[in-house]
């Protein structure tokens, strides 16, 4: 071939390196640019992955070529192709078995003596793949230019290697947007962290310390609001796969006809609409975590799918034959009971199982006691900082009242209720304080959440009915309460009640005389 006539048909190849396309797209092009250079009856072109050569396109083999994965070992041709550093042209009458028998298209059964030839593609100095080329007309290579070849087989590998590192780069940038999304949903004031001092929560910090740094799926169970997501992120954070990007997905928010694609995407013309190629979660979470949330939402035949993934890292893209491979660990979270969801026949009992290899429970924020004033408090600072103030305080009235409720939303109640709070405080105010002070009326939980629950099993006679109690007196009986419980816990020794009430041990013999609590 002339050199005029090989520029020319490597011009619209050289063009598409500047071009954002479709990997299959691209191989697909490859192969076709290379039967105008070099007239063949099929083509293919095979990217090695360990011992297997994987076909990414073909061009006058059958359709189900893409769906074979070949061991080298069982081919000789393609081990002499991987082992030269020249392109191969074999003989006709050889002897060597041909990969592709059976599977040429204008062939019916075994394929007959027949022109061959190939090469490796290197990238970086190591076997990426090979080309190959099959001609029916014994002798139709004979006079090829073999640098024509391999001239077309550099500029190949050069395609793939910048395909690559154009697909690497998208990625880290996939990843880095998916962390400024995290970022921008904290109100970028960084990711929230688990607070807590309850038993409740030291018992929930102790499964994720033993259960982060392992692989095992985890299986998030708790009620509307606790955090669960937090929790998702906590056991990331302890992983090794840390620095890799934390994927988080709502299953209860996608509509069944969108499952598949978000998960595990999907490929051009998969669909209408699905104008490109498009990674799902699995492949943006390679490396490192998946986080599935509200899992019991999933469809019956999506769970099945998914369970494959789950136990060998093997998708497929919507409307492809290839297969990928991830290396994900699945977190999954519900506020279902999931055991129950499966003797309802709602979830697939393998793929519950899959999932709770180490099931973890989030405790209620009423189980979790004092914990709800450091919350509150975190909350009540990215109020400060989102409105400018200089600094925003509980009275106690307002303590006591976040204190008595049993918080039937979780945490997620307390964030709103605060955030609320702070907006209806400041409207009471002419101009801007520089230290806002809430109340228990600014909270708006009513006096009857905090007298009864501040009087309840201790005091008969508010409880008895038409019995009124005031909110100081309800307060000064939840302290009083407090105070005597913490003394039973630590066996009446004061400095260890103090340090568990987390107050000075002189402003706790101060408070206990004013309680009318005797020091033993």
């Amino acid at each position: 071939m002339n050199p005029p006539r090989l520029l020319t048909a490597l011009l619209p190849l050289m063009a598409d390196l500047a071009q954002d396309l479709p990997e299959a797209e691209r191989h697909r092009r490859l192969l076709e640019t290379l039967r105008v250079l070099l007239p063949c009856d099929a083509a293919a072109m095979l990217r090695l992955d360990g011992d297997w050569l994987v076909p990414l396109a073909v061009d006058g083999l059958s359709g189900d070529t893409l769906g074979r994965r070949f061991r080298v070992a069982e081919h000789p041709r393609f081990v002499q192709l991987l082992a030269a550093s020249a392109p191969v042209r074999f003989a006709a009458d050889c002897g060597l078995p041909d990969p592709f028998d059976g599977l040429v298209e204008a062939v019916q059964g075994h394929l007959p003596v027949h022109d061959c030839m190939g090469c490796a593609l290197q990238v970086d100095g190591r076997p990426w793949g090979v080309l190959t080329l099959d001609a029916l007309d014994v002798g139709r290579f004979s006079r090829v230019d073999l640098q024509v070849l391999q001239a077309f087989a550099s500029l190949a590998a050069a395609t793939v290697a910048l395909a690559g590192r154009m697909q690497g780069l998208a990625a880290r940038a996939e990843d880095e947007r998916l962390r400024a999304d995290s970022y921008a949903e904290t109100g970028g004031h960084g990711p929230r962290q688990l607070i807590g001092h309850s038993a409740a929560h030291k018992r929930l910090m102790k499964d994720i310390a033993l259960a982060g740094p392992t692989e095992l799926c985890v299986l998030i169970q708790g009620e509307t609001g606790t955090g669960k997501e937090l929790v998702a992120q906590a056991l990331h954070a302890a992983s090794t796969r840390a620095k890799r990007p934390l994927v988080s997905i709502n299953c209860a928010a996608l509509p069944d006809s969108l499952v598949e694609s978000e998960l595990f995407g999907h490929v051009r013309g998969a669909f209408t609409g699905a104008v490109g190629d498009r990674r799902g979660k699995f492949e943006l979470a390679d490396g490192g975590t998946l986080f599935l949330d509200e899992v019991a939402e999933l469809p019956l035949p999506v769970q099945a799918k998914l369970l494959r993934v789950l136990q060998g890292g093997h998708l497929q893209r919507l409307g492809s034959d290839r297969e990928h491979r991830v290396d994900v660990r699945v977190i999954a979270a519900s506020n279902r009971n999931l055991a129950e969801e499966v003797r309802a026949g709602r979830l697939r009992a393998d793929f519950y199982h899959r999932l709770s290899v180490y099931p973890l429970q989030v405790p209620t924020l009423r189980e979790r006691g004092r914990d709800v004033l450091p919350i509150g408090g975190f909350f009540l600072e990215e109020a400060r900082s989102r409105m400018g103030l200089g600094g925003v305080r509980l009275d106690a009235g307002a303590q006591a009242a976040l204190l008595a409720y049993d918080w039937p939303g979780n945490v997620r109640e307390l964030e709103h209720l605060l955030g609320r709070s702070v907006v209806k405080a400041l409207g009471r105010h002419a101009q801007r304080p520089r230290i806002l002070t809430l109340g228990a009326d600014d909270l708006g939980l009513g006096p009857a959440s905090v007298t009864a629950a501040a009087a309840a099993p201790h005091d008969a006679a508010a409880s008895a009915p038409g019995a009124s109690v005031g909110l100081r007196d309800a307060v000064a009986d939840l302290e009083r309460r407090m105070v005597l419980q913490a003394l039973e816990q630590h066996g009446q020794q004061w400095a260890a009640a103090a340090r568990a009430l987390r107050i000075d041990p002189a402003n706790l013999a101060r408070m206990a005389k004013r309680l009318g609590i005797a020091r033993g």
